[in-house]
């Protein structure tokens, strides 16, 4: 006799899922190769019914049991069945900025922080875009003015190992040389810090030439292997729901899966805490800075032609503006996340402070004047690097217990608290 769900799904997730480790690697080679093998049996296996959902369910309801690998499997299986019953034929471009790449580009064995992510991201776009999803795709990788050549490695390994691969280097140096429409506001790359690049990258994307008969979907990604790109199917799906301009990744939801290595936590829950508080209207949302959105190509000028945020608060930027076009217009979609910090750019507190304050500004940019807005905005524009880091200390462990994103209009902190903080 068959069994009934949920014990059904159970036995074959114990069969599938049992020689998973416990934790994953993002160096491990074999490791992602297992990943992909075992998404496509899963794929198989469930067709296109509930099964899917049941053994998504078990796994959530059960985390202590099952290795976290097992849950990124069924992500990415929900992605790619995602994409093969769509009606339409697609095309993805996949911006991915450089800067200090070079050590990441190499091997784990040529490198401690060495991911290989550029054979990496080519291996899952082509995992994930192949006959069955009626899928093609370009990766555009951007050197964002990278003083180690990130560039010219990428451009190396592209030549020697991917020559018939749909995948580019740009270089943001020659577009600004170039009086770009995309980077009007930057004077030289120097004065880029991610931003730059993405907006360099998704200008170019919407501007080539694509198969008119397929819908354009233009992404962009971190250079790291955090977030597989085996799971765009899932930030595509929002993207028909009407009034949706933005698919925004999302680490922070509960069935979002998250294996996180550093301990940036506590700064973590102040810097939602308060850019909350500057900009209450993205206030639903619940992780702007996930390396991992989509939109449309024919919204990407839209959205970004008259952006001033061309460093780490360039995704905050292009949310509000999708907000301001149209209300809850941004679709958070819950992802797999695996923490990827030996080469991260953004490991400095001092990085959170100065988005903060590039946030504040975007805040009074708003034609609206709203008082306690506007005072959270002169407290933090007083901050500095020791009282930042104070307050860190001192407000990390008052929201510990505390979830900014469901207590957004808790008053936990207020700015005559952060003004305390400046020195005498």
């Amino acid at each position: 006799m068959d069994l009934e769900p949920p014990y059904q799904q159970g036995f074959y997730a114990q069969r599938l899922f049992k020689h998973l480790p416990k934790s994953l690697n993002n160096q491990d080679e074999v490791e992602l190769e297992t990943l992909l093998q075992l998404a496509d049996g899963l794929i198989e296996r469930v067709g296109y019914g509930h099964e899917l959902d049941e053994i998504e369910e078990l796994l959530e309801s059960q985390p202590e049991k099952w290795p976290m690998a097992a849950r990124v499997i069924v992500k990415l299986s929900r992605s790619k069945l995602s994409l093969r019953q769509r009606s339409k034929s697609l095309h993805l471009s996949v911006v991915v900025p450089l800067y200090a790449e070079h050590q990441r580009m190499m091997r784990s064995f040529e490198h401690t922080a060495g991911e290989d992510f550029i054979n990496q991201k080519l291996r899952q776009m082509n995992w994930l875009c192949n006959d069955e999803t009626s899928c093609t795709f370009e990766m555009i990788l951007v050197d964002d003015g990278c003083p180690h050549g990130s560039g010219r490695l990428a451009e190396a390994i592209l030549a020697q190992h991917h020559p018939d691969e749909p995948a580019r280097v740009i270089y943001l140096e020659d577009a600004i040389a170039q009086n770009h429409p995309a980077l009007a506001s930057l004077g030289s790359a120097l004065e880029s810090q991610k931003g730059g690049a993405v907006h360099l990258g998704m200008w170019e994307a919407a501007s080539s030439e694509t198969d008119p008969h397929r819908e354009h979907i233009v992404t962009f990604t971190d250079a790291d292997l955090s977030t597989h790109l085996g799971q765009l199917g899932l930030l595509i799906e929002p993207l028909e729901l009407p009034g949706v301009k933005v698919a925004a990744g999302s680490r922070r939801t509960r069935k979002s899966v998250v294996v996180k290595k550093s301990g940036r936590s506590a700064r973590g829950r102040l810097f939602i805490y308060l850019w909350k508080k500057l900009l209450p209207e993205l206030g639903y949302l619940d992780d702007t800075q996930c390396g991992f959105k989509a939109l449309r190509a024919d919204q990407v000028r839209a959205l970004t032609a008259s952006a001033t945020q061309q460093g780490f608060t360039f995704d905050v930027e292009l949310l509000l503006m999708a907000e301001l076009m149209q209300r809850r217009s941004v679709a958070q979609v819950p992802i797999a996340w695996t923490d990827s910090d030996a080469a991260s750019n953004t490991k400095s507190s001092g990085i959170h402070l100065s988005m903060l304050k590039n946030i504040a500004s975007l805040s009074r940019r708003l034609g609206d004047k709203r008082a306690y807005c506007e005072a959270f905005s002169d407290a933090i524009e007083r901050l500095n690097e020791d009282s930042w880091q104070k307050a860190i200390e001192d407000f990390g462990p008052l929201l510990e217990n505390v979830d900014p994103i469901l207590d957004g209009d808790a008053q936990y902190i207020q700015p005559k608290d952060i003004m305390r903080l400046q020195p005498a």
